[in-house]
């Protein structure tokens, strides 16, 4: 169903006719070179961190944050993995990893007593095992207002209701990541086209939570309230509204 292929520049601009400039070195950074950054909205300038930063917890969502205080920043909570993860159609999928709480994998050849855990994230290119790193998640029904809380888990960890179905357990962590014309990137869930990646009643504020709303602007771009800005850790400073200014 899914194509495993490496995403090239020209797949990157799935939104229009926009190009991806110098000034855009960190969606380059983020979405080819899986680098960790940070999720800076494009209105208010806060980022993206889990509910919950420990590794062992699988059913809390994400808020919108406007400091960084030093726990979140040691346990790297700021920080997120756009990792590629195939095609759907020409359309390149992506999972939304948290750095915070990610497990280093086992040496090779070495396993639990029930054999290779459930979580295991497969191998890269060069064979050694990827890091596990817990991914927002959808729910099945979002988005309905009744189902549409995010999860930041494993895989196989989230509950039951933010699995995938029709045997691809991953498919609710699956996201087009589309370059808006204003120069962001937006998160559609594949599984719900009709939706993407917003706040509760559509509010942007210091702890907005995280949801899945129904996407007004009609399109894989949504509007500025989903809007995002990949920036780099030491790119805190940057400013965030630099195509409105």
């Amino acid at each position: 169903m899914y194509t495993q292929e490496r995403t090239t520049m020209s797949n990157l601009v799935v939104g229009g006719p926009v190009a991806v400039n110098s000034y855009d070195n960190t969606i380059v950074a983020a979405l080819l070179e899986n680098r960790p950054v940070m999720l800076v909205h494009a209105l208010n300038g806060g980022y993206l961190r889990p509910a919950e930063l420990r590794a062992e917890s699988h059913d809390k969502g994400v808020k919108l944050a406007t400091a960084l205080d030093p726990a979140t920043k040691e346990a790297k909570g700021h920080l997120w993995y756009v990792t590629p993860a195939g095609y759907f159609g020409q359309r390149p999928l992506y999972f939304i990893e948290s750095a915070a709480g990610q497990a280093t994998p086992e040496p090779a050849g070495a396993t639990g007593a029930a054999g290779a855990t459930e979580a295991d994230a497969g191998r890269g290119d060069d064979g050694t095992p990827k890091p596990q790193r817990r991914r927002i998640t959808v729910h099945q029904e979002a988005p309905r207002s009744t189902a549409d809380v995010v999860q930041v888990g494993l895989p196989g960890k989230v509950g039951d209701k933010w699995r995938g179905k029709n045997g691809a357990p991953e498919d609710t962590q699956l996201w087009v990541v589309t370059v808006t014309p204003w120069g962001g990137i937006t998160f559609v869930p594949i599984t719900h086209p009709d939706a993407i990646l917003g706040f509760k009643d559509h509010t942007v504020g210091a702890e907005s939570e995280v949801r899945l709303t129904y996407n007004w602007g009609g399109d894989f771009t949504g509007t500025v309230i989903n809007t995002f800005y990949p920036r780099l850790p030491n790119e805190w400073n940057v400013p965030y509204h630099h195509v409105f200014t």
